[in-house]
This record gives structure tokens, C-alpha cells and sequence, in this order.
């Protein structure tokens, strides 16, 4: 499904020219739950975002279901951002205004889903968070937990091939970041490939394969 052939991406940062990937290869098959863990500046939120579409390589190539990402216009990439890929951040990225079900609603009105076959995605999103009774809550009126529910709800209510998790139980406490990494476990078990950017071994022992990034250059480790 996922395909990076010496990908490299530099930035310049003051006078220095900083190396975010240097030659990293990885592939990653459907179906499959992979963490991608290194420390702080590795290079692993560049990685992310050269996955999940919202950055681009400088050289090397990026194959995502069997077509080189190059191929795709702007339009075509953003296309592929909201269909195919769901993404989870650490801070969850919920707008303030909105309640949990106008969160998770809200890409589905971008994509032009009708309102019915919205509200049926909304409502089995947020019943697979157990979300359900709290659906006209704000963000505000949530626990860090529940929010990061929301977050995973609004990724998953797309109905993506693929799920980026950033760090998704970083702001939570280890209890509460068990009980999100039980939901990634379930959306493995339905069929979701998982790819999740940690830098907690704990966390990236519970995929299948683990890669490690260092100085931007990618190993797979052993669980």
C-alpha cells in the first residue's frame, strides 16, 4: 500500500541545512498496524507528512497504492488526503465551536456526503468511540480522552484505507492512552491499516512491525 524509496527531505533552519530524511525506504502492506518511533527531531513527523500527502519529498519516491505520488496534481492529492487517508493528531485538532458529532461531521459535508448517509457515519463513528451520549458536547466540555475519541471518530467516519495517528496518546495520561490504543486495536482488528508516530516504546511495541528513525535514516526493529 505504502511504498518510500530513498526519500530525502532537507530544511534550512538559520544557516544550517537539516537532514528531516536521508534515504529512508520503508513498505508497508494494507491491512497491516506499524508504528514509526524515534526520539524528538528524528525525522518521524516528516515521514508522516510525506505519507499522509502534506508535504513532498525533495528526491526519491513515494508509491501509494501502486501510483507514484508525483503523478497526482494538487487537486488529485487533496482528493487522496480525504478520501483515502484519516488523520489523528496529539492535540486533536478539534474546532472549539462545534460539538463532537459537528467535528466528526464536518470533512463529510466537505467531501459532499448526502445528509443522511452523514448522520448514519456520524453516529456509527462516535458509537465505536462509545462516544454516543455525548455527541452535543464541545470540546470544551470533554475530558482529553474523550476528545482524542472524537478526533478518532472524525478520522474513521471518512471510512479511509489508511489511519496516520500522530502521537495520539501523547497528551493523555497512560490509563486514558491505553484505552485509545484499545480502539486502534479494533479498527486493525475491522480491517484499518494503522501507521502511528510515537516516541513512547511502550506504545510502539503494541503494532505489529516497529520502525525506528534516527538522524532521519529508517531500521525496522524488533518487538
Amino acid at each position: 500500500m505504502i511504498v518510500l524509496k530513498e526519500i530525502c527531505k532537507t530544511y534550512q533552519v538559520g544557516e544550517e541545512i537539516v537532514k528531516a530524511l536521508d534515504h529512508a525506504s520503508l513498505h508497508i502492506k494494507a491491512g497491516e498496524f506499524v508504528s514509526i518511533i524515534g526520539p524528538s527531531g528524528s525525522g518521524k513527523s516528516t515521514m508522516m507528512n510525506i505519507i499522509g500527502c502534506l508535504d513532498t519529498a525533495d528526491s526519491g519516491e513515494y508509491l501509494l497504492d501502486g501510483t507514484p505520488i508525483e503523478d497526482y496534481t494538487e487537486r488529485e492529492l487533496a482528493r487522496v488526503r480525504s478520501l483515502k487517508i484519516g488523520f489523528v493528531f496529539q492535540s486533536f485538532n478539534l474546532i472549539p465551536q462545534l460539538t463532537a458529532y459537528e467535528n466528526v461531521e464536518l470533512p463529510l459535508i466537505y467531501q459532499r456526503v448526502k445528509k443522511s448517509e452523514r448522520k448514519r457515519r456520524v453516529n456509527d463513528a462516535l458509537e465505536r468511540v462509545q462516544l454516543l451520549g455525548r455527541m452535543h458536547h464541545l470540546p470544551s466540555e470533554l475530558s482529553g480522552g474523550q476528545q482524542q475519541r472524537v478526533a478518532i471518530a472524525r478520522a474513521i467516519a471518512a471510512q479511509p484505507a489508511l489511519i496516520l495517528a500522530d502521537e495520539p496518546t501523547g497528551n493523555l495520561d497512560s490509563h486514558t492512552g491505553q484505552e485509545i490504543m484499545g480502539i486502534f486495536h479494533e479498527l486493525h482488528a475491522a480491517g484499518n491499516t494503522i501507521v502511528l508516530i510515537t516516541h513512547d516504546p511502550s506504545v510502539a511495541k503494541q503494532a505489529e512491525r516497529a520502525i525506528h528513525i534516527l538522524d532521519g535514516r529508517v531500521s525496522e526493529v524488533a518487538l
